[in-house]
């Protein structure tokens, strides 16, 4: 089977695109989901030095467009990116709740390897904040399992705060243990997003303003500042609400090769679903579908953990972030919290620095776009044009990304690799 490689990304600027008038009510529009996917869309091709017109197809990774932004049929308006070039070609929505934008890419790629797609063009975007929080929160409910989940009120942050209490019992944690755990895992994320110029809560954002990059500083925020959403998960151990978009361009690694491309290589993708609702899973502790989506990129990859330099990890909440860094053998189950506690996976790491961009946390997470995000900011890492905080001791060879959809349902991991 041939092996695919992306050579060519971009990410925009992550944040709110709106103004909201306080007195009315009244949104305006200030850079729509139209206008996220062209400039992605142009951005990796420009990236690529690809011409629209070598572009055999397009895949789009979005959640819920429709009740977002009143747009369905959304991939049908990717040939608005270059008209000349990309009328008549197949253009494909793909949808997998927070991992759609993985899942979009996972498409593309079997369609290069398959023959039939020469240079595939990944598109991720989502645009959430022309509805309030209420709003937002029931759009996200609806990919839990709605019967038994959302039709109940079960938000998300009450989901993975079932994974967090089941953690907790499991390893027989203290509240005041699993609190600093979560933390630390929040600071450090903040800490690298301080640096990523795209980020929402980057340079000058509210993290920044409060200093939130210690341990300390979030746990001694006042209640009003951080307060909780739904025990054991505070304010400051959750995603932002965001819009942005992001894109890749993927070939043959051989053909990409022969046009001097800079090339990173798919060398391996594990993409496993869990049971959708929590009631029929007994392990709200673990990812194990997650470890399985990791044993296959990794055997396909014919890695080990010990050859990962970084890797982009979901930080939906802080706890998501714990369980995938036990998934993907970072540590051992129990002992991540304990790891990020002593100063593990930042820059400075010898072995694997975790969320340089920032991750979801500080980054931010529109949810359609944050799967092509975490693959188009790793392929930048590793082709030596890092956005945002880089590795202190070497230049890193091989990154990955972990993708979750739902609450630990769709579990997309990819193993990226340099070639020269």
């Amino acid at each position: 089977m041939s092996k695919v490689s992306i050579i060519g990304a971009y990410n925009s600027k992550f944040g709110s695109f709106v103004k909201r008038n306080k007195e009315t009510g009244e949104i305006t529009d200030l850079k729509s989901i139209y206008e996220l996917i062209i400039e992605a869309g142009k951005g990796a091709l420009l990236d690529a030095g690809i011409s629209s017109k070598d572009v055999d197809g397009v895949w789009l990774g979005s959640f819920a467009p429709g009740l977002f932004a009143n747009q369905e049929h959304l991939a049908a308006f990717a040939p608005e990116i270059d008209p000349d070039g990309l009328r008549y070609k197949p253009m494909t929505r793909c949808e997998a709740a927070c991992a759609s934008g993985s899942v979009a890419l996972y498409n593309a790629l079997y369609a290069v390897e398959s023959g039939r797609v020469n240079v595939a063009l990944v598109i991720g975007v989502e645009k959430m904040h022309l509805l309030d929080t209420k709003g937002v929160t029931h759009v996200l409910s609806t990919c839990s399992y709605w019967p038994e989940e959302g039709a109940e009120s079960m938000t998300f942050p009450y989901l993975f705060a079932e994974y967090a209490k089941g953690y907790k019992d499991h390893y027989n944690l203290k509240d005041t243990e699993l609190e600093r755990m979560l933390a630390t895992v929040s600071a450090l994320d903040y800490k690298n997003g301080i640096d990523n110029p795209l980020a929402q809560f980057g340079k000058g954002g509210t993290s920044d303003k409060l200093g939130l990059i210690t341990a300390d500083a979030i746990l001694n925020l006042p209640h009003d500042k951080n307060p909780v959403i739904s025990a054991p998960l505070h304010l400051h151990d959750c995603s932002l609400i965001t819009d942005g978009s992001a894109a890749v361009v993927i070939m043959k690694t051989a053909d990409a090769l022969k046009m001097g491309k800079k090339v990173v290589e798919i060398a391996g993708i594990g993409h496993v679903n869990e049971r959708l609702a929590i009631s029929v899973r007994p392990n709200m502790y673990d990812f194990i579908a997650g470890k399985e989506a990791v044993r296959l990129a990794f055997n396909e990859a014919k890695i080990t953990i010990n050859d990962v330099n970084l890797a982009e990890v979901h930080d939906c909440f802080t706890i998501t972030q714990i369980l995938c860094t036990e998934a993907l053998g970072l540590s051992k189950d129990g002992y991540a919290g304990y790891d990020y506690m002593e100063g593990r996976f930042t820059r400075e790491d010898e072995k694997c620095a975790v969320n340089l961009s920032g991750g979801l946390k500080a980054k931010g997470h529109p949810v359609g776009a944050t799967g092509v995000s975490m693959h188009a900011l790793v392929y930048k890492q590793l082709v030596d044009e890092p956005i945002g905080a880089t590795l202190s001791l070497k230049p890193p060879t091989v990154g990955v990304t972990f993708n979750v959809g739902g609450s630990g349902v769709t579990n997309c991991v990819s193993v990226l690799r340099r070639v020269k």
